[in-house]
């Protein structure tokens, strides 16, 4: 334990220890509400100073002005807002009260004035009272009491000890695991949801904590089943209602009065829920005394039948045990007075008349009847014949191996006579039935809120209480098969022993002691499970994680969960329809196996993780243990009940997708978070190793947007066609540069990141989004282009629009930035997609039924105009057109050749298409061509002029907008961007005078105004040339293609000389006139696309 020295430091002003009298500790992370005002938010105050919303403090506006300005805190000063004094902060923590989600703030709640003014009651609960005694009464159950002598008879002592050992193992490493989560901080009520939640996420947790929640629901009705079997059984049977005549139907009549007195007692236990929960909570302490009580009878009968075994004799015929309630004397004939006449039994098995012609059963006649002690005792030396297992098949006779016996067919009517078995009982069935009988390790940590010190409290008193327990079941195990005969042991309901219950033979003083103790410990388990599972949907439908469970969030005025205890009583009622114990056990044990399951997962994923918030008091674990907690819990679902193992998990399935694709997105720190980016650490080194095969190859986009100056999309449909595509494969960067400075425009920043998400959600693009703030859109476009990615997962492909309009400005900066995101994504060997028109583009909604998307391949750029139709035929829009590949063949090469090898290539690249061979004669250039590049050469050449002589006009204007301008939302190719064009120096000669040199200036700024110089130009024959091919391949394209779905082309490279970039804008729309929906391709250096496997 640290020890930590304060030292007092003296100062003459008063020194304000608690500055912050309205900061208020509330973790709204780990309620799983919502808060609209407290969520982690980040502001900009203009400065640069961000305002940070604190996801743990909400911080009180009414502060005193001086606390800002203690002289020892006169640096910290400015912040102290959003980061408080230490001393303010212990003070809050101090004060710090977790209250539970159990039955304490309802009683509390009742009157509602009182509780609020009432100040709450610090825990005081230690490991006896908080943690060890509520496990034990919630371990200790039905099954030890009605269940345990007939699994101990039927698997016998060794395999029963085996039964014992797997079941207490692995809820012994679960309390562990357990104990490691419940020390590593504040574990608010909730228990193993809550902890399954805050470790593995909302989908983990959302699927276990109503797996958990059904169990314990379950559990109620397991419970209820059994307080109704010792009712009806031992304590009161002329209460049933249902009877029969028939022997072989009196399973059905029992089943049926369960059902009946099962619904009755439901229905009791939940308004007794619904009323008055504290007197629930009062007569915990009562029922845990008759458990301790009926434990304690057993040892002492036990240990008194060394020298004083109770007398239960058992009546055999031959050596089949006889259901002892039928008749009076263990014998065929008695004497009364001087003659010997016939028994009971003997009328059972005969039919009327006297002894010497009397009918009766063969099996009787050629048997003797004999008596044997039922309890021989514990030094009897019955333990030998016990050790052993005898397993049954349903209806077979209950036999001891022993006895003499002539084999002879008995007849049906008196098969009633004998004690059966009436369930097939085997290994993995009795595993089943007795786990529920390990579970209930959760108590303590349910109680969390109202222990002195949970950390040390919950993993001493869990585990000691397990220990404790599983003491008891060995030793138990031991003492029936050492005390009690074999076939007393196989009978489930004592039927051989006057329909006593087998374990209250046993007991001392008397058999009553263990069957009233038995029956008001079952009905104070049922309560108590009736009492905690609406709580726990209460608590999962607070959360919000799942929709549909919203309505079981609600309740009455002082919090009771009335929706979910009538949800709750609804499910307890089909288990009670089910009506056997044996049946609903192994169901339960499914339930709490998956959540123990995830309990020891959740350990192991956070100790190999090792994150840094996993720092338990508990030290006593390692992740080994519990993946050994893990695998046995899996082993024991599939061991006890595969088909219930099988329905378990699907449920759990069923949630977590459910809640993955409807529920809210929590984050709650969880382990699945932590293990995702252990993943993805792991994933990006290994594809560090060196550039994917080209087999491997996919674009990898960074589509570039431009934003509106309200911060919406400009052209969404950008995003349409990366998500038609992609197809959700692979990797996509949506990225935007808003112009300005970053400490000013981080608000509008977050705001543009906010609404290109939401765009991405719309046009279901799968992806990252990324803006970036800089001073130019030039720059920031460059950044993208160079920053984008992580590793291996880098883009390979840049998607960008077409500047429209660019013609109609006479500002060059949007073509201009245009031109440059070109040159920079070849100079970094990316290849480049600019889709023309993309208006006109598609969306998801649309589906072309024919149609064709044609590919002019011109120049080969690596197999990028193959490869992109394929990909976009596997979206559903695009998946009925046709694919068409034209080439372009020129005078000396052979067309039909050029056909048959580009066919076979498409054969060999598994790529089904039409081939086609334009041939492009050799012609003349046209006036028409020769006109049009005349045009284009005197309009750049008017605009330059133009831009030179408004030089001076524009740097007056700048220093205006410089000194007023507010924070301006520039993005893609923007209009906006802050660039001037530099005029070239005035050329002054030394002889000029002042009034020459006035006279000179003037007449160079009324140059543009002369355009006898524009109509003299002679266009520049390269240009030409281009311009030339330009018009023939447009010409060309629009005749073969002019009804296309789609079109792709290779995309001219810009000119090396930068001169030349405003006639390379007139080239590409030359190029692409008359055309609806263009795709220009530019591959990045490298093969995409391959023949080989």
């Amino acid at each position: 334990m640290p020890h930590f020295t304060v030292v007092p430091v003296k100062d003459q002003a008063q020194s304000s220890y608690d500055s912050l009298e309205g900061i208020n500790w509330v973790d709204y992370r780990d309620t799983g509400q919502d808060y609209p005002d407290h969520q982690d938010t980040v502001s900009s105050d203009g400065h640069g100073n961000h305002k940070e919303d604190s996801p743990f403090l909400n911080s009180d506006a009414a502060f005193k002005k001086n606390d800002f300005y203690d002289r020892n805190l006169a640096l910290f000063e400015e912040e102290l807002d959003i980061r408080p004094k230490v001393s303010s902060l212990l003070s809050r923590l101090v004060s710090y009260t977790n209250i539970t989600q159990g039955a304490k703030e309802h009683e509390e709640a009742e009157s509602t004035e009182a509780s609020r003014r009432k100040t709450p009651k610090s825990p005081n609960m230690g490991t006896l009272m908080g943690v060890y005694l509520p496990c034990l009464q919630n371990i200790f159950g039905v099954i030890l009491f009605l269940r345990l002598t007939w699994i101990v008879g039927m698997a016998g002592i060794m395999q029963s000890l085996l039964i014992v050992f797997m079941c207490c193992s692995c809820t012994m490493l679960t309390a562990i695991s357990m104990s490691a989560i419940a020390t590593n901080g504040v574990v608010p009520a909730g228990g193993a949801y809550f902890m399954i939640s805050r470790s593995l996420g909302p989908e983990f947790g959302g699927a276990v904590g109503l797996c958990f929640y059904l169990g314990t629901t379950f559990a109620s009705a397991m419970y209820i089943l059994g307080a109704i079997e010792i009712f009806l059984k031992y304590l009161l049977p002329q209460a049933a209602i249902f009877h029969t005549t028939d022997t072989l139907g009196s399973d059905s009549a029992m089943l049926n009065n369960m059902r009946v007195y099962g619904s009755i007692c439901l229905s009791l236990m939940a308004v007794v829920v619904f009323v008055g929960v504290k007197y629930v909570n009062k007569l915990a302490s009562l029922f845990l005394a008759c458990v301790i009580i009926s434990i304690v009878s057993i040892y002492a009968g036990a240990f008194k039948s060394m020298t004083h075994p109770p007398e239960f004799p058992i009546c055999m015929l031959g050596n089949r045990t006889l259901v002892r309630d039928r008749f009076d004397v263990c014998a065929k004939t008695v004497i009364k007075g001087n003659s010997t006449v016939p028994s009971q039994l003997w009328e059972r098995f005969c039919l009327l008349g006297n002894m010497s012609s009397a009918q009766c059963d063969d099996y009787f006649i050629q048997n003797n009847v004999t008596e044997i002690p039922g309890i021989p005792g514990l030094s009897s030396g019955i333990i030998r014949e016990n050790m052993w297992g005898d397993y049954q098949q349903k209806g077979e006779i209950l036999e001891k191996a022993g006895l003499q016996s002539v084999d002879a067919h008995g007849a049906m009517e008196n098969f009633g006579m004998y004690v059966s078995a009436d369930i097939a009982t085997s290994f993995t069935l009795l595993v089943g039935i007795f786990f529920p009988s390990a579970t209930g390790i959760m108590a303590g940590s349910n109680r969390s809120g109202d222990l002195r010190d949970a950390q040390k409290s919950i993993p001493v008193g869990t585990i000691l209480a397990i220990t404790t327990t599983s003491l008891v079941y060995f030793s138990s195990v031991v003492l029936f098969g050492s005390c009690i005969e074999g076939v007393v042991l196989r009978d489930k309901f004592g039927d051989a022993v006057r329909k006593n219950l087998v374990v209250g033979t046993l007991s001392w003083p008397s058999p009553w002691v263990i069957v009233i103790g038995s029956f008001f410990s079952t009905v104070g388990a049922g309560l108590q499970s009736l009492t905690g599972a609406p709580r726990l949907l209460q608590a999962i439908a607070k959360d919000n994680i799942i929709p549909f469970l919203r309505v079981f969030g609600h309740g009455k005025t002082n919090g009771e969960p009335t929706w979910a205890l009538l949800l709750t009583g609804l499910i307890a009622e089909l288990g009670i329809l089910i009506a056997s114990l044996d049946m609903v056990a192994p169901i339960l044990s499914m339930f709490f196996l998956m959540c123990y399951l995830f309990v020891n997962l959740a350990c192991a994923v956070q100790t190999l993780l090792r994150t840094p918030n996993w720092r338990p008091r508990f030290k006593y674990y390692h992740w080994a243990l519990s993946f050994l907690g893990m695998s046995m819990c899996l082993a024991l679902m599939f061991i006890s009940s595969w088909y219930y193992a099988i329905v378990a998990m699907v449920i759990a399935g069923m949630i977590y997708k459910y809640i993955e694709y409807q529920g809210a997105e929590k984050e709650w720190g969880d382990g699945i978070r932590g293990l995702s980016l252990s993943a993805a650490r792991y994933s990006l080194l290994r594809l560090e190793v060196g550039p994917p095969h080209t087999k491997n190859w996919r674009p990898q986009l960074l589509v570039l947007l431009k934003l509106d100056e309200d911060l919406h999309v400009k052209y969404p449909r950008l995003l349409t066609f990366a998500s038609q595509l992609k197809a959700g494969k692979g990797l996509t960067i949506v990225g935007s540069v808003i112009q300005g400075n970053f400490l000013d425009s981080y608000g509008e920043m977050q705001a543009a990141e906010q609404a290109i998400k939401h765009m991405m959600e719309i046009e279901r693009v799968k992806g990252f989004c990324q803006i970036v703030v800089a001073a130019k859109v030039r720059e920031g476009i460059v950044h993208l282009i160079q920053s984008c990615g992580l590793g291996g997962m880098k883009h390979n492909t840049v998607v960008m629009g077409w500047p429209y309009g660019w013609r109609q400005s006479e500002d060059p900066r949007a073509w201009k930035t245009f031109i440059n995101t070109v040159r920079c994504t070849t100079a970094a060997h990316l290849a480049l997609m600019v889709p023309k028109n993309v208006s006109f583009y598609p969306s998801n909604h649309e589906r072309f039924t024919d149609g064709n998307i044609d590919v002019w391949w011109i120049v080969h750029d690596g197999g990028m105009l193959m490869l992109l139709p394929f990909l976009l035929k596997l979206h559903k829009v695009w998946r009925k057109c046709k694919m068409r590949i034209f080439t372009v063949a020129q005078m000396d090469d052979n067309s039909i050749q050029m056909k048959k090898d580009l066919a076979m290539f498409l054969y060999q690249l598994r790529i089904e298409a039409e081939v086609e061979v334009v041939e492009m004669h050799d012609s003349d250039i046209s006036a028409y061509t020769y006109e049009r590049t005349l045009m284009m050469e005197q309009r750049s050449q008017m605009l330059r002029q133009m831009r030179l002589s408004s030089a001076e006009r524009q740097r007056e204007v700048q220093v205006v907008k410089d000194r007023h301008s507010l924070v301006r939302m520039g993005s893609l190719y923007s209009d906006e961007e802050e660039e001037v064009v530099e005029a070239p120096p005035e050329k002054v000669q030394m002889t000029w005078t002042r009034e020459k040199c006035e006279a000179e200036r003037r007449n160079r700024t009324n140059a543009p105004e002369n355009f006898r110089e524009l109509m003299s130009l002679k266009p520049d024959q390269s240009n030409v040339r281009r311009m030339h091919t330009a018009v023939k391949l447009n010409e060309v394209i629009v005749n073969r293609s002019h009804d296309a779905r789609l079109v792709l082309l290779n995309m001219p490279g810009p000119p090396r000389n930068t001169d030349g970039d405003e006639n390379y804008m007139e080239f590409l729309e030359v190029l692409t006139e008359g055309l609806e929906r263009v795709l220009l391709v530019r591959g990045g250096g490298r093969e995409v696309i391959t023949i080989y496997s």
